[in-house]
C-alpha cells in the first residue's frame, strides 16, 4: 500500500482521523468485520450465493462463448439502446419469470433502490420504511427529499397508525431482511395499501431465485406480483451476479430509465453480462433441489441453535447471532473463526452501535455435518463466561 501524506485541509483532515482512529486503526487493530483468513476444511458461510452457482459449468460456458463471440457494445447509457437490444430481451424474459409487467435491469442492487426511491417519489413524499429495510431504500428517499417515516420492525399496526396519521404514501420493505432473516407480513402489508391507497416497494433480494416456483420470488409463491407496484433485487444473491433489478407493474416502468440518473448518466450492461445473466436464469430456474437443501439445512441450523438457548429471531435462509457491543462481537467472532467458522460481522454503519451481529449465509452446499459444527461450537459459546448473547 502507498503512503501517501499529502496534507489536506484542516475540515477534511479532522474527518479523515476520525475515521482513521474509528474505523481503520481501531482498538482492535483493523476494522472489525476483518478477521482471520479461512482455511481448507473451515465452514464458509459468508457469501450470498445462496444456491452455490457462482461457478456453475453451463454459466462459466456461456459466458466464455460469449466473450468469444463478442459482439460491438455500446459504451454509452441504456437510453440509447435500440429496441432489439438483448437486454431488453432479458428484461422482457425477467418480467414473465416474477409475474410483473415490465423490468429494468440495473447495474447493481444498490442502484436499483435509490433509482426507484429518486424516480417516483417527490419532495415530501411520505415514505414508510420498516426500520430495518436495506440502507440503500433509505438512502433513496434520502436523496428525493420525502418525508421519511419509519415503523417499528414487521409491526402492521404500527404502519397502519402512522398512515391514518399522516395520508397515503410509499411502503417500503424487504421480503427477508437482510441482517436477522426475518420474513415480512407481506399479505398484510399489500392490504394496507390497498385499503389506505399507498404505493408499494418490495425488495426481493434475498428471496429471488430462492423462493416460489422456480425461484420466482416471495410475492409470485404468495400470489402477490400483480398486487405490489414496485419490486427490486440485488442480483448479486442467489443469482450471485453484479446487476440489479427493477419490476413494475405500471407505465412508470418505462419512465425509469429515462428518470433515473444512475441509468441516464452510467454506462449499460455489456453484452457478455447479459447472456452471463440468461445463463444464470436458466440454471435458477432448474435448481429445485438445491432450494430444498437450503431450506433443510437453514431448518436444521435454526431449531438447533434454539434448542441449545439462542434467541434466533430468523425465520429463513438467514441467520444471525446478537452480539451486542464492539468488544463482544470481536470475542465471538474470534472463537468461531479459531474452531473453523466463518460469519459475516455487522457492525457501524449497518447496524446501530452496540447491536452488532455475526450473520451466517446458508448456502446448498453445506451438509448436515457442517450445521452439527456451527451447533456444537455455539454451545461451547454459551458456556463460556467470557461472551454474551442479546
Amino acid at each position: 500500500m502507498i503512503n501517501c501524506q499529502k496534507e489536506l485541509p484542516e475540515f477534511i483532515k479532522s474527518r479523515m482521523d476520525f475515521l482513521m482512529k474509528d474505523l481503520i486503526n481501531t482498538d482492535y487493530g483493523k476494522n472489525l468485520v476483518v478477521g482471520l483468513t479461512p482455511e481448507r476444511g473451515d465452514v464458509l458461510i459468508q457469501s450470498n450465493d445462496y444456491l452455490d452457482i457462482s461457478e456453475h459449468v453451463e454459466i462459466r460456458g456461456r459466458l466464455i462463448e460469449s466473450l468469444q463471440n463478442k459482439k460491438s457494445d455500446m459504451f454509452m447509457s441504456s437510453i440509447f439502446l435500440h429496441d432489439n437490444n438483448n437486454k431488453y430481451m432479458l428484461e422482457n424474459e425477467l418480467s414473465k419469470y416474477t409475474n410483473f409487467s415490465n423490468s429494468y435491469i440495473s447495474q447493481s442492487g444498490w442502484n436499483a433502490n435509490v433509482s426507484l426511491l429518486q424516480a417516483i417519489c417527490v419532495p415530501d413524499t411520505n415514505v414508510y420504511i420498516d426500520f430495518f429495510a436495506h440502507m440503500s431504500m433509505w438512502e433513496g428517499a434520502r436523496y428525493s427529499c420525502a418525508k421519511i417515516r419509519p415503523f417499528m420492525h414487521n409491526n402492521s399496526n404500527h404502519l397502519r397508525k402512522l398512515i391514518q396519521r399522516n395520508g397515503p404514501g410509499i411502503i417500503v420493505v424487504d421480503s427477508i431482511y437482510s441482517t436477522i432473516g426475518t420474513i415480512a407480513p407481506l399479505e398484510e402489508i399489500v392490504s394496507i395499501a390497498q385499503e389506505y391507497g399507498c404505493v408499494t416497494v418490495v425488495d426481493e433480494s434475498h428471496s429471488l431465485g430462492v423462493y416460489g416456483e422456480n425461484g420466482a420470488g416471495m410475492l409470485s409463491s404468495l400470489g402477490l406480483s400483480e398486487k405490489v407496484d414496485f419490486m427490486t433485487a440485488s442480483l448479486a444473491k442467489a443469482f450471485a451476479y453484479r446487476a440489479g433489478l427493477i419490476c413494475t407493474n405500471s407505465n412508470f416502468g418505462q419512465c425509469i430509465p429515462y428518470t433515473a440518473f444512475s441509468n441516464i448518466f452510467s454506462s449499460t450492461m455489456m453484452n457478455y453480462e447479459i447472456y452471463g445473466l440468461k445463463a444464470t436464469l436458466d440454471v435458477i430456474r432448474s435448481v429445485d433441489d438445491r432450494r430444498e437443501a437450503l431450506f433443510s439445512l437453514s431448518k436444521r441450523l435454526r431449531l438447533g441453535l434454539r434448542e441449545i438457548g439462542l434467541d434466533i429471531r430468523s425465520q429463513s435462509h438467514i441467520i444471525s447471532l446478537e452480539t451486542g457491543d464492539e468488544y463482544n462481537t470481536k470475542l465471538v467472532r474470534d472463537i468461531l473463526e479459531e474452531q473453523g467458522i466463518f460469519g459475516s460481522v455487522f457492525c457501524r454503519p449497518a447496524t446501530p452501535k452496540n447491536r452488532n451481529i455475526i450473520r451466517f449465509s446458508m448456502n446448498s452446499s453445506l451438509t448436515n455435518e457442517d450445521v452439527d459444527r456451527i451447533i456444537s461450537v455455539c454451545k461451547c459459546l454459551l458456556e463460556n463466561e467470557n461472551v454474551y448473547f442479546k
